[in-house]
């Protein structure tokens, strides 16, 4: 089935969700995350589609929610997923999350790891997160990003109850054991959705195309092995796409 034609079937179902990962998808790759800024088309697709009937609108992503607010700048009716799945807004009175005492202890030691780590190695750097710490790489030259990482990973395999996982260019590192298909299971079941719609780049996605049923629309951006039946080669492909699906979405609802 081509892309089209599984959007169009997609947009006719009862209630739509349309979940979608940040950076490498709503907005290009860049050195500095901080840096980083949504497409004007994808931003505005996204955010018609949220004021959509029957249409839920999501992020899911590997970013802290703070960080993903200050750089998505998302409509308030869109749910937020950071931390690969470890931190979630979906709404005013969502719980923040809360380590436990253990957790609190695990991550201290955990960032001090990668910390020690990435001081030793030029162009890497640590970002601290609510339940981890990541090591970006991607300012190092190829050699002492490869090193740095198999450092980290050696210093780390000394913790018990860490998840340690490989992104582009960075290493990520959480005590909460979660991911992006929870994330997408969970936010499922919570808008009622008959149908998803999910679009991702990294190997961390692959969790979410995982967790897509058969009624379902995955969307994989740019090069790599993937379990997502369809792929577009950029973020202003992907734009593209948000904006075909948001003309399909509202005749659909509109008939």
């Amino acid at each position: 089935m081509e892309l089209r034609t599984a959007l169009a079937t997609l947009a006719a179902t009862d209630h739509l969700l349309v979940a979608t990962d940040f950076d490498g998808v709503m907005a290009p790759l860049v050195e500095h995350a901080d840096q980083a800024r949504p497409l004007p088309e994808a931003a505005a697709a996204l955010r018609s589609l949220a004021a959509v009937p029957r249409t839920s609108t999501a992020l899911i992503s590997g970013r802290a929610l703070d960080s993903l607010r200050r750089a998505a700048s998302p409509e308030p009716e869109t749910l937020l997923v950071g931390s690969h799945g470890a931190e979630t807004w979906t709404g005013p009175n969502a719980a923040p999350l809360q380590l436990t005492p253990e957790q609190a202890e695990l991550l201290a030691r955990a960032r001090t790891a990668v910390t020690s780590v990435a001081q030793d190695a030029p162009g890497c750097w640590v970002e601290d997160k609510p339940a981890g710490v990541v090591l970006h790489t991607r300012s190092a030259p190829d050699d002492v990003a490869s090193a740095a990482v198999d450092a980290a990973r050696a210093r780390l395999g000394e913790l018990d109850g860490v998840q340690v996982t490989d992104g582009k260019r960075v290493l990520e590192v959480s005590v909460v054991h979660t991911s992006k298909g929870e994330g997408i299971r969970a936010l499922r079941e919570l808008t009622g959705a008959t149908a998803v719609f999910f679009a991702g780049d990294d190997v961390t996605d692959e969790r979410g195309f995982e967790a897509l049923e058969s009624e379902d629309v995955g969307i994989k951006i740019g090069p790599g092995d993937t379990a997502a039946p369809f792929r577009v080669d950029s973020p202003a492909e992907f734009a593209a796409v948000l904006e075909h699906l948001l003309e399909l979405r509202r005749a659909a609802v509109e008939n």
